[in-house]
């Protein structure tokens, strides 16, 4: 049987273990190239009457924390960052269908006029989010939880893809994507990751992850309807396969 080779960018923790090995379930030869570590800013959400949470390292990290949810009411973007903070035993009540800033305020748009919504994330977000909830009429404060670090051991995967060695790579944030083509950036090497890329099956989590592919010249294969990584997997993998038909 075909075994594809795939790229994978997750963070230089469980998750990164955690994709190999669901990989190699499909019969995968993984390349597993961290473009992301975490750096903890030792800041706690605020208390307000709605609480935004964007990712599971958020909730880990105010977990671990000891931040109480009392009366406010929790929005989770997305569906593991959903079950992360049940798993924590705080109650969702609010999970947008849409994994975007603009998902997010049209779910909220009319029940946070003069509430105050405290919006605990990384601190790299875009301003679209607090923009939306202040033309909503909320009072919004942002704590930045965490930042996002390349690590220093960042780089096999360009070096792949620049060899075209690459049959799938599997991008799951902005952030990641930004560091993949910073590196080639900084190898001066640009133009061939593009075309090293051309015969790779080009994987995408979210809206704001792929425009960020298209931001650097490179067309996204496969976006699937959930932010769900082993779905990103599944259907980049069943596309990859497919074309060898």
């Amino acid at each position: 049987m075909f075994q594809p080779t795939v790229a994978v960018l997750r963070p230089d923790d469980n998750r990164i273990v955690d994709a190999v090995e669901y990989l190699q379930s499909l019969d995968v030869s993984p390349i597993p190239d961290p473009m992301l570590t975490i750096d903890s800013t030792g800041q706690v959400p605020k208390h307000a009457d709605y609480c935004i949470f964007t990712s599971e390292t958020g909730v880990d990290i105010s977990a671990t924390a000891g931040w109480e949810q009392r009366e406010t009411t929790v929005c989770a973007v997305g569906d593991q960052t959903a079950t992360a903070l049940r798993s924590r035993g705080y109650s969702v009540a609010v999970v947008p269908s849409t994994f975007t800033s603009a998902g997010v305020v049209d779910e909220l748009s009319t029940d946070v006029d003069r509430q105050t919504v405290e919006l605990a994330r990384s601190a790299h977000g875009s301003d679209e989010l607090v923009e939306g909830l202040e033309a909503a009429g909320a009072i919004v404060h942002e704590t930045h939880l965490y930042r996002l670090q390349r690590p220093e051991t960042a780089g096999r995967s360009v070096s792949f893809a620049v060899d075209g060695e690459l049959d799938g790579i599997l991008f799951t944030s902005p952030k990641t994507v930004e560091h993949f083509f910073q590196i080639a950036t900084e190898c001066d090497a640009v133009t061939a990751l593009h075309r090293g890329l051309e015969e790779t099956v080009v994987g995408a989590i979210g809206v704001p992850t792929e425009r960020t592919v298209h931001n650097n010249g490179v067309t996204v294969d496969v976006k699937p309807d959930t932010v769900d990584f082993t779905r990103l997997a599944e259907v980049t993998v069943n596309q990859i396969r497919g074309s060898q038909r």
